[in-house]
């Protein structure tokens, strides 16, 4: 394994939507060093000295990982894995079965279908 690269690339959105997989520590202190100082907060500033500290060696690049991750998800720039979508589809589709007190709940349309608890 390269020096300072992730066990598992971190999949976030940036620009207008585009994902991109940020592979490494370099990467991610690129990405967080090019944030904009308005939108900057405390999860910056600690993935930022996280990614610093693993570049100088001072800590391992998963603890820099970690950081980037927690930042990414807090600033909602992380890509859900695919295994997520698909569980959360599931959970969505089959609520009722598995007894998901957030089911999706169905109106009547104009033709007269209905299902769910939005029938009266």
């Amino acid at each position: 394994m390269q020096h300072n690269q992730f066990q598992h690339p971190v999949r976030v959105l940036v620009g207008l939507g585009f994902p991109t997989d940020i592979q490494n520590v370099k990467d991610a202190f690129v990405l967080l060093d090019e944030w904009p100082p308005s939108k900057r907060n405390a999860a910056h500033g600690v993935a930022l000295n996280a990614c610093r500290a693993a570049l100088a060696g001072e800590v391992d690049p998963e603890t820099a990982r970690s950081t980037f991750v927690a930042f990414a998800r807090r600033m909602d720039l992380l890509v859900p894995a695919a295994g997520d979508i698909v569980a959360a589809r599931a959970a969505g589709a089959f609520g009722a079965s598995l007894g998901n007190p957030y089911k999706p709940i169905f109106v009547s349309d104009r033709h007269g279908l209905s299902g769910g608890q939005g029938q009266g």
